[in-house]
């Protein structure tokens, strides 16, 4: 349970958090580059995975990276990793990674390996934690902190919902905060108070937590899984990993797919005013949906039930209502919680059911489950926050901080952004920016204008992304963009394919939900395709949508 002023502290702090850590290290030419071949030439060791209830044949082992790829003798870290066999003849690896970013890849394939198990006849299948994240020298700004403090389970978590729970209760705080005033000067001052506090629990990981050098990582694995090319599947936030991997080491890259497609161009600000806007196109056709049933909480016109979510988010952020956690529960809790929820069609049941417990009831169990979503450890245990290790090693499973998914997603994203206004840049263009988040979406704009002020106070990211991940060359590369996807619109996939140049080809999935690959049968199967055989589909072909 988290006091109001942490509750409050750590909603800024991931506004802040994305503030970003230190500028990474971009690549430099081959020739400046310190020697890393005693990284490269490290083999794996390979051994049943720790802990009860894992399924059968899942292997952990870990690789080691330097801290700084500009100065390798200066530190190491350990990246936790987890393979499936190849069943059949194998033709090496295919990484995986999960999204995020902060998503932990080991837990995630553990809890859904049986989607990849196609992939396992020619391949081993491969994820991580990567640095700053799950067992990897995990980053957080202070809060869960509290040993003995049990962090609530809402139930499993999905691939899709990453990017969602990570925006947890804090960041509604911090939003709502910045949303309300008119000058944010205070709500900045807090930020930066909030980003010193991430730099202190963080550990020497936080300035080289950028996707520049999560790339490196990935070539790393690659050499010590003794692929001479790197296979990989990349879901959202693991589509940007996997192009600017494709940049840097063009005559690595072998097949790719790139599933929900993160775009690269665009600014924190401007992200989200897309986000905001993918939020409500999904709003509006579930309310659509839920309206033809005579159960939905909201009535039987998806017009009217449009206004009746506004009245009751307005009603609680008025009012809120006790939650069974101990803190109350406010309108813009209530928009975190549909925003989570949409990620995925197969929610829409649940959530259903759980608005209409709200509203009928005041029972906030079933909205709180989605709300709690980045809270949620899959070791049920207890989290406590120590001092990050010194040697770079894997920390236990409790030892996770309970606040790293939220703190890695800011640090990596703001390490990824090269964009810092000031503060009288940003009071300035408060006023307009506001406007612009509400006109995007009545419902989630203000939920989500603070991620335009979420790396104030940290240090300059990196401009590698956006300067220099195009025209690659590669081979082909499949990117598969989902129509109805509310968290990476499908115009990023066609972006992205543009800048990458000739070896993007495009999939448009005609479905609903965050990626393709879990959600539609068609796309699973050109994907597994692609990776298992090299068949790849046309460029511009479509998967129609599931029943």
């Amino acid at each position: 349970m988290l006091s109001t002023r942490r509750r409050r502290a750590l909603t800024c702090a991931m506004s802040l958090a994305l503030l970003g850590a230190g500028l990474p290290a971009v690549a430099a030419a081959a020739a400046d580059r310190p020697d890393l071949s005693r990284f490269h030439d490290q083999t794996i060791k390979w051994s049943a995975c720790p802990g009860d209830g894992l399924p059968d044949g899942l292997q952990c082992g870990q690789v080691t990276v330097p801290v700084d790829y500009a100065n390798p003798a200066d530190g190491t870290l350990d990246l936790a990793m987890a393979r499936f066999r190849a069943t059949g003849k194998s033709r090496g690896s295919v990484l995986l990674n999960f999204g995020g970013p902060g998503g932990p890849g080991v837990g995630e394939l553990a809890d859904g390996g049986e989607d990849f198990m196609g992939l396992t006849n020619g391949y081993d299948v491969v994820t991580f934690d990567p640095r700053g994240v799950g067992r990897s020298s995990p980053v957080s700004c202070g809060e869960g902190s509290d040993e003995g403090t049990q962090a609530p389970d809402p139930g499993a978590e999905t691939r899709a919902g990453t990017e969602a729970q990570a925006q947890g209760e804090a960041q509604a705080q911090a939003q709502a905060q910045a949303a309300e005033s008119d000058d944010p000067r205070a709500a900045l001052e807090v930020l930066r108070e909030l980003a010193a506090e991430c730099a202190e629990h963080s550990g020497p990981v936080l300035p080289h937590i950028g996707t520049v050098d999560a790339s490196r990582d990935l070539d790393v694995m690659r050499a010590a899984l003794g692929d001479k090319k790197l296979n990989y599947l990349g879901f959202s936030y693991g589509t940007r990993l996997g192009a600017v991997y494709a940049a840097q080491f063009p005559d690595r890259t072998g097949r790719m797919v790139l599933d929900g497609v993160d775009t690269l161009t665009e600014p924190l600000s401007e992200q989200g005013i897309v986000g905001a806007q993918g939020q409500q196109t999904a709003l509006e056709d579930f309310l659509d949906w839920c309206t033809e049933d005579v159960n939905c909480a909201f009535g039987q016109d998806s017009r009217s039930a449009r206004e009746e979510v506004l009245r009751l988010i307005g009603s609680l952020d008025e009012n809120p209502v006790p939650s069974d956690f101990g803190i109350p529960f406010s309108g813009q809790d209530l928009v975190g919680a549909i925003g989570q929820a949409l990620y995925s069609k197969e929610l829409w049941p649940t959530l259903s059911h759980a608005l209409t417990s709200l509203v009928q009831d005041g029972d906030t169990r079933g909205i709180m489950g989605f709300f709690v979503g980045g809270g949620s450890h899959p070791s049920g245990g207890l989290l406590r926050q120590d001092s990050p290790r010194e040697d770079g090693g894997l920390v236990d499973e409790g030892e996770i901080p309970l606040d790293n998914l939220p703190a890695a997603l800011m640090a990596v994203n703001c390490a990824d952004d090269p964009d810092r206004p000031t503060a009288d840049q940003v009071v300035d263009g408060f006023g307009r920016l506001r406007a612009a988040y509400e006109q995007a979406s009545p419902v989630f704009g203000r939920y989500r204008l603070a991620q335009a002020l979420m790396c104030y106070g940290r240090p300059k990211g990196t401009s590698y992304i956006r300067d220099e991940v195009r025209d690659v060359d590669t081979p082909k590369m499949l990117l598969v963009g989902t129509r109805g996807d509310p968290a990476t619109p499908y115009r990023w996939t066609t972006e992205t394919a543009d800048r990458l140049g000739p070896s993007a080809v495009v999939l448009d999935n005609k479905g609903e939900g965050h990626t393709g690959y879990s959600s539609s049968k068609c796309v699973h199967r050109k994907i597994d395709d692609f990776l298992l055989y090299g068949r790849l589909p046309a460029d511009g072909s479509s998967c129609g949508p599931e029943e």
